[in-house]
């Protein structure tokens, strides 16, 4: 006996993915659930960051001079370490807002092709 007979239904979509690609959901889903308050608004809900790993693949001296640069900034910022993942982040973030650093980065990657 099943204590819940939904759960053994073929035809269950209850876990089927949702795309933000804005193509409207297949038949049997639904777009996310969202909370009403008393009075009929949205409330917020957190949103979930979905992470995506990159990797990079580094010429051994240029690894070394970032492992150096890391202790350098841990110790300059008064913190035990400075990880790859803090470094490589902030980069990233400093290149999509700052239109001068992209012109740049882009000047820099046609010159070493």
């Amino acid at each position: 006996m099943s204590i819940n007979p939904s759960r053994n239904a073929p035809s269950s979509n209850r876990f089927a993915r949702h795309t933000t690609t804005g193509t409207p959901p297949l038949p049997g889903q639904t777009g996310p659930t969202q909370r009403l308050t008393g009075l009929g608004q949205v409330a917020a809900q957190p949103t979930r960051v979905r992470r995506t790993r990159r990797t990079v693949d580094l010429p051994l001296g240029m690894h070394r001079a970032l492992d150096v640069w890391q202790r350098e900034a841990a110790d300059r910022m008064g913190v035990a370490r400075v990880t790859g993942q803090e470094v490589i982040t902030a980069l990233i973030d400093q290149l999509l807002t700052d239109p001068k650093l992209s012109a740049q980065i882009t000047r820099s990657i046609q010159a070493r092709r």
